[in-house]
């Protein structure tokens, strides 16, 4: 398991774990990410992350993105 941070561009990836608070982990949900589903970085632009998920893309921080294993 690594974090989503770390993770290839282009390279589709399952979700195995979501870190932090408990307020964290409902953003994250609402946002798309949930365990078992898929996710797949586009792009990284100032050490942000251009994310697909669930047929969207979303923009998460790269502190956010540490606490999505896959």
């Amino acid at each position: 398991m690594i974090p989503l941070s770390m993770a290839d561009v282009g390279q589709q990836q399952i979700i195995r774990r979501i870190g932090g608070n408990p307020e964290v982990r409902k953003h994250l949900e609402t946002l798309g990410f949930n365990v078992g589903g898929e996710v797949c970085i586009v792009s990284t632009l100032g050490g942000n992350l251009i994310v697909k998920v669930k047929e969207s893309r979303v923009a998460v921080s790269e502190e956010l993105a540490r606490k999505i294993m896959v």
